[in-house]
């Protein structure tokens, strides 16, 4: 799992995300950071805290994984 700093115009401040191998939100902070590296330094300690083990996988970059090469 990777955390993640996230700042949106309607919250300015930064806030952590903890995310899993494809991309979906496994946790966010409630409270606002004013700095990149304070929001990721929390959301660091939580991850540390939770000891989860992310059994997800990541999507395919394009489409379907070829079973075979293409030749032409």
């Amino acid at each position: 799992m990777n955390v993640v700093a996230v700042s949106t115009p309607l919250h300015p401040h930064w806030r952590w995300r903890i995310v899993n191998y494809s991309g979906e939100t496994v946790e966010e902070s409630e409270a606002s950071f004013p700095t990149i590296r304070s929001a990721v330094a929390e959301g660091v300690k939580c991850l540390e805290h939770m000891n989860a083990t992310d059994r997800s996988t990541r999507p395919a970059l394009y489409g379907r994984p070829m079973s075979y090469p293409r030749t032409r």
